[in-house]
């Protein structure tokens, strides 16, 4: 578990090692995540190596889950190449982060009215 800048991230592997250089870039990559969510409370990533029936060819499913304030957010994508996977992995839970923020915008700023049932005293 890696915490920088008080944030929580978890990298796991899953029927592979995880290597140095893989950590450094899904910890790049994340990097971007808190940047643009500030209330985000821990993400979780994990790497799996799923290997084909002949043994030789490989997948790599990568799985995200985003620990926040309100419902988490679980995504995954899979691609033959790691790093490919872990690109494509950050840049959905960037799309789902936005489009969450975007819907709390519309929302906070929908107004409507309110009946209430009792008279209000005058002042």
């Amino acid at each position: 578990m890696y915490t920088e800048n008080n944030h929580d991230l978890i990298i796991t592997g899953i029927h592979m090692d995880l290597t140095e250089a893989i950590k450094q870039t899904v910890t790049d990559k994340v990097e971007r995540l808190f940047r643009h969510e500030d209330r985000i409370i821990r993400v979780k990533v994990e790497l799996e190596c799923v290997y084909g029936k002949g043994g030789s060819e490989h997948e790599f499913i990568a799985k995200g889950h985003i620990e926040i304030n309100g419902p988490s957010m679980n995504v995954s994508v899979s691609d033959p190449d790691c790093y490919k996977a872990v690109d494509l992995l950050v840049d959905k839970l960037d799309r789902m982060l936005r489009r969450r923020s975007r819907l709390q915008r519309v929302k906070r700023k929908d107004t409507h009215e309110v009946d209430i049932p009792a008279s209000l005293p005058k002042v």
